[in-house]
């Protein structure tokens, strides 16, 4: 049976308490959704789920992905892994055992559900781009042997396993490659620049930035991939994917932390270290299909994004 609406439906999202499961799990709660939250809580929290637990029609379960899980449920959505480089390098075996033995458990469930699937991948499937703004036919310039391969060929192998399941099995699957985003409930200390930029800034303490400054990323806010994700989810049997979620706006890594001391009123000075092993010089989604299939495009501007996600931030920090 199609998969059609959300109304009345039982939806399982993996990594249900992190950074966008957590948005996830309350915008299919607003459509009329049961909820499960699977989550191992390693990068994810339950302070992101704490005022959804009160809602009868949400369960939240402690399951790490990489062991089977048995349920009953019309859709899922597969969002765990972390996905921060502070974090996935962490334990990098375990990074790839999420991506892939994860995507195999819940591809697995998906087949014997006969339920629609949705693959969190990544714009790092692309690596170190060389064509610019990088469209879904990109194979992508990958060192499959760095430090931060754990995760790129994690999500590429996932992906892989996600078309081989739809080819040779029917089943209805859908791959968005997501690219930069930001907003409320992120984690302080995960190491991504737009939390890290926020949180020195607040302190008064000196601005981290790696390289020169001058490589650029494109920064979607949460609510807008969020409703992205939920169109996709929805589309006919044979919109499949690939397809680029995130914003077009190119900005560069200087020009963004300028932003934050400004919107933050902050005394902090910039600092200049070296740029990480196969850190990408660019990184733009183009996103002329998820235009023509979703008919969405971002529409949070980055300074509006900025105002919502220091104000999170300030009353984390006020908290902690």
């Amino acid at each position: 049976m199609p998969f059609e609406s959300y109304k009345n439906s039982r939806i399982l999202v993996t990594g249900g308490a992190g950074f966008i499961g957590s948005h996830i799990c309350e915008r299919l709660l607003d459509a009329g959704a049961e909820v499960v939250s699977a989550d191992n809580y390693f990068t994810g929290s339950r302070r992101n789920i704490a005022h959804l637990i009160a809602n009868p029609l949400f369960e939240a379960v402690r399951h790490d992905v990489t062991f089977p899980l048995y349920i009953e449920v019309d859709a899922i959505f597969n969002l765990a892994c972390p996905a921060s480089p502070i974090h996935y390098q962490r334990d990098p075996v375990q990074t790839t055992k999420t991506s892939v033995h994860g995507a195999i458990n819940m591809l697995g469930l998906a087949k014997r559900l006969k339920a629609r699937i949705f693959q969190a991948s990544t714009s790092e499937v692309y690596g170190d781009p060389l064509i610019h703004p990088q469209t879904e036919d990109y194979w992508g310039n990958v060192n499959p042997i760095g430090i931060r391969s754990c995760y790129d060929e994690g999500k590429r192998c996932a992906e892989t396993l996600f078309f081989d399941y739809w080819r040779q099995h029917g089943l209805p699957i859908k791959v968005a490659r997501i690219f930069n985003t930001y907003g409320p409930r992120m984690q302080p200390n995960d190491g991504r620049v737009v939390s890290s930029f926020i949180v020195q800034a607040l302190k008064d303490e000196p601005i981290t930035v790696f390289g020169d400054g001058g490589q650029t990323r494109s920064f979607c806010y949460v609510d807008d991939l969020v409703e992205a994700i939920m169109r996709l989810m929805v589309t006919a049997e044979d919109v499949t994917g690939p397809i680029n979620l995130g914003n077009n706006s190119e900005f560069t890594i200087r020009e963004l932390a300028e932003k934050v001391i400004m919107l933050t009123g902050s005394r902090s000075k910039l600092v200049f270290k070296p740029l990480p092993q196969d850190d990408p010089r660019q990184r733009q989604p183009d996103l002329a299909k998820a235009k023509a299939v979703l008919n969405w495009e971002p529409k949070v501007a980055l300074e509006d994004g900025l105002k919502e996600t220091i104000a999170y931030f300030k009353r984390s920090l006020e908290i902690a």
